[in-house]
């Protein structure tokens, strides 16, 4: 039975970007029934290993309010994607909305950059744990921290753990 049947998820990438952190989850969710949208910064995307990501849609072109969760992989893209303003924009809205957000490894600078941690407890790759403590956040280094609606995982090895935390949010 595909439990993420009529779900909505939107993937956000920009250069550099992890391969495995956007890969995995979005072809699990995927089996699992969900509608994926890839989108990014622009059209297409250098990823952090050389390969070229194509996204469906450019933050511009899409509304919040259409999806039920959002994803934000790691790698060196949240870095990009912090400064643009529609990214923040979608993020936050997504959080305060009540929908599924989840970050892994570097993908909480998205969540500091939206100013969305205030009395949040996450985890994330420990380089920027520091960054996630100035922000407000409550750090916890564990292999996936759900509270409320965020979800968040330390880097690829959580993969497993994060995705199904994901599937399991979506599926409520």
């Amino acid at each position: 039975m595909k439990r993420l049947k009529g779900k909505k998820v939107a993937f956000l990438i920009a250069d550099l970007t992890h391969d495995e952190e956007y890969a995995f989850p979005l072809y699990w969710l995927l089996w699992e029934g969900a509608e994926c949208i890839t989108v990014g910064v622009k059209k297409e995307h250098t990823s952090r290993f050389g390969r070229l990501l194509k996204a469906d849609k450019t933050i511009g072109e899409v509304d919040s309010s259409i999806f039920d969760g959002v994803v934000i992989p790691g790698g060196f893209g949240p870095d990009k994607m912090r400064t643009n303003d529609k990214v923040l924009r979608f993020v936050k809205e997504m959080m305060e909305n009540g929908k599924v957000v989840a970050a892994i490894c570097h993908g909480p600078q998205v969540l500091i950059s939206a100013d969305v941690l205030k009395g949040r407890k996450l985890t994330c790759v420990k380089n920027i744990a520091v960054d996630v403590v100035n922000a407000g956040g409550e750090y916890v280094d564990q292999p996936v921290v759900v509270d409320g609606n965020l979800i968040t995982s330390r880097h690829p090895y959580d993969l497993p753990a994060f995705t199904q935390a994901i599937i399991d949010k979506l599926s409520q």
